[in-house]
């Protein structure tokens, strides 16, 4: 019996937010084991934790029901919240397949309630198909050059004109698992540094995330790149309503056009459940 933990995260209230199991000690876990009980739970990631290695206080694969990804936001966060509690540390550093990623915490009355991630730097270019993508999105056109950013995982952006554009997409969710291994966002801004967004990936074996960590430092990016907000400038994301899981993440990007220097992002958490599985 394998030891795991829920925690609901980019939220303070349980049952909101985006759920992940973090399994404790996944010592001795084939990935076809990993992979089997990510399904079992389906949600969107499952993280399993491995004994850390330079320097990391851990290290963690992470799985979607379909694929494992080297990075994801919320599982890291999440992961970096159950160890944080057991370890007392203020800082955790988790070795992920696309480097080590620390996090730090915050604590209110010796609990862990918040903490914030500097991840991978992203690349970025042009979407191949952006008019395979906006056909599956059932929309005219996006406000800002479709591109792709890569930091661990593939994500590519439509900017709508509203929040109630954002709330009212009715994709083709089959298509869009057609354009293969990538997070599908869409997003609106208002007043100044507030984003609503919503993301897609049939593809990553998630139909609609609940809040994409992995995406909101690409998105923060993305608007500083082409304008829409400023480097140094943080950005609120509301993301979930729509499936019954509101979630509110904070992302900063630093650095100029020429040279990104830190991608941020940040939320909250709460442990939910904890409980054995039978894995072996």
């Amino acid at each position: 019996m394998r030891a795991y933990a829920v925690a609901d995260v980019f939220t303070d209230v349980p049952l909101q937010g985006n759920p992940v199991a973090v399994f404790t000690d996944g010592q001795g876990l084939s990935g076809d084991a990993m992979q089997r009980t990510a399904r079992e739970l389906n949600l969107s990631e499952t993280v399993f934790v491995l004994p850390g290695e330079d320097g990391a206080n851990a290290r963690v694969r992470i799985f979607t029901p379909a694929i494992e990804l080297p990075f994801a936001g919320h599982p890291v966060l999440g992961a970096a919240f159950v160890l944080g509690q057991r370890l007392g540390s203020d800082t955790v550093a988790l070795a992920t397949g696309a480097g080590i990623v620390e996090v730090a915490l915050r604590r209110k009355d010796d609990v862990v309630v918040f903490g914030e991630m500097a991840q991978p730097l992203p690349t970025w270019e042009p979407f191949a198909q952006p008019d395979e993508l906006l056909a599956a999105l059932r929309l005219e056109r996006s406000a800002l050059s479709i591109e792709v950013y890569d930091n661990g995982v593939r994500h590519t952006f439509a900017c709508l004109e509203d929040d109630a554009a954002v709330a009212g997409l009715r994709p083709d969710l089959s298509a869009l698992g057609e354009l293969g291994q990538v997070g599908v966002s869409c997003f609106a801004v208002s007043d100044g540094a507030r984003v609503k967004t919503r993301m897609f990936g049939p593809g990553l074996g998630v139909a609609e995330d609940p809040a994409t960590g992995s995406a909101a430092g690409p998105l923060a990016v993305h608007l500083a790149r082409h304008g829409r907000t400023g480097f140094g400038q943080r950005i609120e994301i509301h993301q979930g309503a729509e499936i019954g899981r509101p979630s509110t993440l904070f992302a900063q990007v630093d650095g100029t056009h020429e040279r990104l220097e830190r991608v941020a992002v940040g939320g909250g958490a709460v442990i939910v459940a904890e409980g054995r599985y039978l894995i072996d």
